[in-house]
């Protein structure tokens, strides 16, 4: 998260920091609905990474290509390939 707030004020933006302020810009959700046990977390934590690396992967080229703003783009790829998710 901190090279994200640090992309994110690099660029000239101010960047979050509370958890309320993060509450509200977030795209994930929390479930209650699983079972308290360890194959729930990581399911749920495999939905996570996976619906983190959707959002990247839409918002590569928008950032090239609208925004002229090459170096997020290339940010945005640096995380995907650190939140991949290994089938298996």
């Amino acid at each position: 998260m901190d090279s994200v707030a640090e992309r994110i004020r690099k660029i000239g933006h101010y960047a979050p920091g509370t958890l309320t302020q993060f509450l509200q810009l977030t795209r994930l959700t929390e479930k209650n609905d699983n079972k308290n046990d360890s194959l729930s977390f990581l399911k749920e934590l495999l939905g996570d990474h996976e619906s983190i690396i959707e959002f990247i992967r839409v918002n590569i080229k928008p950032f090239s290509d609208e925004y002229n703003d090459a170096g997020t783009s290339d940010f945005i790829t640096g995380l995907m390939e650190r939140t991949k998710v290994w089938p298996g």
